[in-house]
């Protein structure tokens, strides 16, 4: 990747670009942090299953209230105003972690630590559907049409690379001390704080200032009216769509019930989890420059079957590492050869995934439709969220690993052929 753009970049953009760089790197960081957080609850806090999988499910089910939030930023004269006011709620409650025990025997399986816990990261999450649409308003306004994209680049490029190193030194220092979330997770929430003070220093002069005849309930559910319209009349984004439940179901049932599986089944180490997330981390990097050339150039739905085959040999070979549980022990990691066989598959997931959920929906309607698109795309996402953690926690304590993975499978498969019907039948207009 060329750095050598920044060398010509104006004052304020250049200014932006280290504002950006800044929130990118503590953001990648906390997003290490928070990948870890779910192995932390069960393993360290000893959580029940399906409070685990509420702690996954507070992450994708606030996107509902996407709609909502999108309203409330866009009537906002103080953006930001209301920036600070959201990162400050949302962030600094993470240091009344300072404040949990580290004696294990006090987190029973009714302990009160558990649903403060809970309560902390829900607030956090909140941030999402405000703080991130915010900064790339921010950043939008600040970064000329020609360098958004490869300044985004490249922050974003970096930040996955702090996100590799944070993983690897929170599984050793996690290894060394169980409890160690109860001060690093605060310093976390500080410094994202601080981080979104900085970018909100941004340069932010609005075009103009809009006037809004209707009140903003009307406004949500205007919105919502048209996604039902945008469905019903654009079919193949309805496939699209319909697919994506099949997917999102398979992803999220499963998600806890991996996290389960590593610590109940295999009992792995915190640098074990990490040395797996990086493995895909690198996978990814290097393919998404590859699939990003690729995903403009064919059927949105043909190439989001990539990700969905990529998920199921994840889930497969996952599983069979219960059958062929052989590995070997490199520097108190667990390596077996089925979970670095899933982790390729993940590899491919993670960086099809990326391009097909972020940007896919854009491809079914034009340009000035691409945002009514996507918050169909967001409050689906929130939708299956609701449920589907749930229903996989409770497929595997009645039924166990085995069928829980099978039938996210099959649901996979099922998308899939969705997929690929729509793609025989239905031709994406977006003129």
């Amino acid at each position: 990747m060329r750095f050598d753009i920044i060398k010509n970049l104006d004052a304020k953009e250049k200014r932006t670009f280290y504002l950006h760089i800044t929130f990118q790197i503590i953001d990648g960081m906390m997003r290490a942090a928070l990948w870890i957080n779910e192995y932390v609850f069960i393993k360290s806090l000893n959580g029940t299953s399906y409070q685990l999988s509420f702690l996954f499910q507070s992450s994708v089910v606030v996107l509902l209230l996407s709609v909502l939030f999108n309203e409330l930023i866009s009537r906002s004269k103080n953006k930001k105003g209301l920036l600070k006011r959201a990162g400050f709620l949302t962030h600094l409650p993470l240091i009344i972690l300072l404040f949990f025990p580290k004696n294990p025997e006090l987190y029973s399986v009714s302990s009160i630590y558990h649903y403060i816990f809970l309560f902390v990261f829900f607030t956090y999450y909140l941030s999402y559907p405000i703080v991130l649409p915010t900064i790339n308003l921010f950043l939008k306004n600040a970064y000329s049409k020609d360098n958004f994209g490869k300044l985004y680049g490249i922050s974003s490029s970096i930040r996955q690379i702090v996100m590799m190193i944070t993983f690897f030194v929170l599984g050793l220092i996690l290894d060394s001390d169980a409890f160690s979330f109860t001060y690093f997770f605060p310093i976390l929430g500080v410094l994202g704080f601080l981080s979104i003070i900085l970018i909100g220093r941004i340069e932010y002069i609005p075009k103009a200032i809009p006037e809004f005849s209707e009140g903003i309930i009307q406004a949500v559910i205007g919105s919502f009216k048209k996604m039902v319209k945008n469905l019903k009349t654009n079919r193949a984004y309805f496939d699209f769509q319909v697919a994506y439940m099949f997917y999102g179901f398979a992803f999220m049932s499963t998600r806890s019930v991996i996290n389960i599986f590593y610590d109940k089944a295999l009992s792995l180490n915190y640098s074990s989890v990490a040395f797996y997330q990086n493995g895909y981390n690198i996978i990814a990097i290097i393919l998404l420059p590859v699939f990003g050339k690729i995903i403009g150039k064919v059927d949105p739905r043909k190439f989001t079957i990539i990700p969905f085959i990529s998920m199921a040999g994840y889930i497969l070979f996952t599983g069979l590492t219960k059958f062929f549980p052989y590995s070997i022990e490199i520097w108190k990691i667990e390596i077996y050869i089925t979970l670095l066989i899933a982790t390729v598959f993940y590899g491919f997931f993670f960086s099809t995934m990326l391009l097909s959920w972020n940007i896919g929906s854009s491809y079914f309607g034009r340009k000035e439709e691409a945002g009514d698109y996507h918050a169909i795309h967001l409050f689906g996402t929130g939708l299956r969220g609701a449920v589907s953690p749930l229903i996989g926690v409770a497929l595997y304590e009645v039924f166990g690993f085995s069928l829980t993975y099978g039938v996210a499978i099959l649901s996979l498969l099922i998308g899939i052929y969705v997929l690929y019907r729509s793609a025989q039948k239905r031709i994406v207009t977006n003129n």
